[in-house]
C-alpha cells in the first residue's frame, strides 16, 4: 500500500506512524508539495489541502486521511465516490488549557500591566489608585456557545475555580450531569451573553452560526466581558468585534482563529482590520490545539485507520459525503 504523507504535524511523529501503519506500506513523505507521480499511484493521502487537480491525478486513491478535525479544504465535488475521506480530532485537552489560560489572562487584566511595565509603569491598585482592584476569576460566570468536547473540557476545568456556566448549543441539549446553571438553543444567546463575564465560542461553522455574534451580543457581553473564540473566526462578525474590542464594547477577547490565512505563498494578515494595534487583545495563529498531545494521539487514529483499509474494516471517523 502507498501511502503519501503532506502534513507536516505528522514529521515529528514520523517513527511512530511508520511503527503503526502495515508492515510492507510504501511511505513516501512530500511535505513540499506532492508530484502527479506520486498521486498516481497512492491509495492512502495523509493532509488537509485535495483539490480537483489532485483528485485527477489519483486514480488508485482509496482513502484522504486529515490529521485535524476540519475538511473544508478537500474538494469532496472532484472526488469519486469510492474515495473515503476521514477526520480525526484529539484537540480537547489542548485547546481547554488555552481557553483557561486566557480566561484567566483576561478576566483578571493581565494584557496591559504587562504592556506598561515594559515602559516602567507600575499599572496596579497598589501604586495607582485609580486602577479598580480586579476580580477573583473563581467568581466568573461562563458562558459556552457551543458545548461539544471542546467545551465539556474547558468546563471540566475552569469549574475547579469555582465558576458558574451555562451554555447554548444547536439542539439546546447537554448532558444533565454536566453541572451548568442553564442550557438553551441558540435561541438563548442574547441571555447567554447578557449573564456571563467569559464567553468561550466553539461552535460549529456552519449556515446558522456564521455571524451570530455581533454588535448587539457584544454589547450585551458588556464592558467587564471578555470573549474567547477557539471556533472559527466567522462566527463572530469581523467588523463589530474590532469595534467593540477598540471602544471598550467589552474588555478584551483572546482570538484563535480568523478572518484571512495564509496560503502556500507565506505569511498574511489574519483580518483587514487593524487588530494588531489594539492593546486588549491576545492573539494566536490558530494554535490552541498545537501541542504533541494532539498529534500523538492524530498520529495514532490516522495509522490505525489506515491498518483497517488494509484489512477491509470498517473505519472510523469517516466524513459524510
Amino acid at each position: 500500500m502507498r501511502i503519501v504523507v503532506a502534513d507536516p504535524n505528522v514529521v515529528p511523529h514520523r517513527d511512530r506512524f511508520e511503527a503503526i501503519v502495515p508492515a510492507g506500506s510504501d511511505i513516501r513523505w512530500h511535505i513540499g508539495g506532492v508530484s502527479s507521480a506520486e498521486l498516481r499511484d497512492a491509495e492512502v493521502f495523509v493532509g488537509s489541502r485535495f483539490g480537483a487537480d489532485m483528485a485527477r491525478d489519483a486514480d488508485k486513491l482509496r482513502l484522504i486521511h486529515v490529521c485535524g478535525a476540519g475538511t473544508d479544504k478537500i474538494d469532496f465535488a472532484s472526488l469519486s465516490p469510492d474515495i473515503l475521506v476521514a477526520n480525526t480530532s484529539h484537540h480537547g485537552r489542548s485547546i481547554a488549557e488555552y481557553v483557561v489560560a486566557a480566561a484567566v489572562m483576561l478576566r483578571r487584566g493581565l494584557l496591559s500591566p504587562d504592556r506598561q511595565l515594559r515602559d516602567n509603569v507600575w499599572a496596579t491598585p497598589v501604586y495607582d489608585r485609580a486602577i479598580a482592584q480586579p476580580p477573583l476569576f473563581g467568581d466568573a460566570h461562563i458562558g459556552f456557545v457551543g458545548f461539544g468536547h471542546i467545551g465539556l473540557r474547558s468546563w471540566n476545568l475552569l469549574r475547579t475555580f469555582g465558576c458558574t456556566a451555562a451554555a447554548v448549543t444547536g439542539s439546546g441539549r447537554v448532558s444533565a450531569d454536566a453541572g451548568l446553571r442553564w442550557a438553551g438553543d441558540t435561541g438563548d444567546l442574547d441571555r447567554l451573553m447578557r449573564e456571563c463575564d467569559v464567553a468561550v465560542v466553539s461552535a460549529p461553522l456552519n449556515q446558522h452560526t456564521e455571524g451570530m455574534i455581533g454588535a448587539a451580543q457584544l454589547e450585551a457581553l458588556g464592558p467587564d466581558g471578555v470573549l474567547i473564540n477557539v471556533g472559527r473566526g466567522p462566527l463572530v462578525q469581523e467588523r463589530a468585534l474590532y469595534d467593540a474590542l477598540a471602544n471598550g464594547v467589552i474588555k478584551g477577547a483572546a482570538i484563535d482563529v480568523w478572518y484571512r490565512y495564509p496560503t502556500d505563498d507565506g505569511d498574511c494578515a489574519p483580518s483587514e482590520l487593524p487588530f494588531a494595534e489594539l492593546e486588549n487583545l491576545l492573539m494566536t495563529p490558530h494554535s490552541s490545539g498545537v501541542t504533541s498531545d494532539t498529534f500523538v494521539g492524530r498520529v495514532d487514529e490516522v495509522a490505525a485507520n489506515i491498518a483497517r483499509l488494509q484489512r477491509g474494516e470498517p473505519l472510523r471517523n469517516l466524513v459524510p459525503r
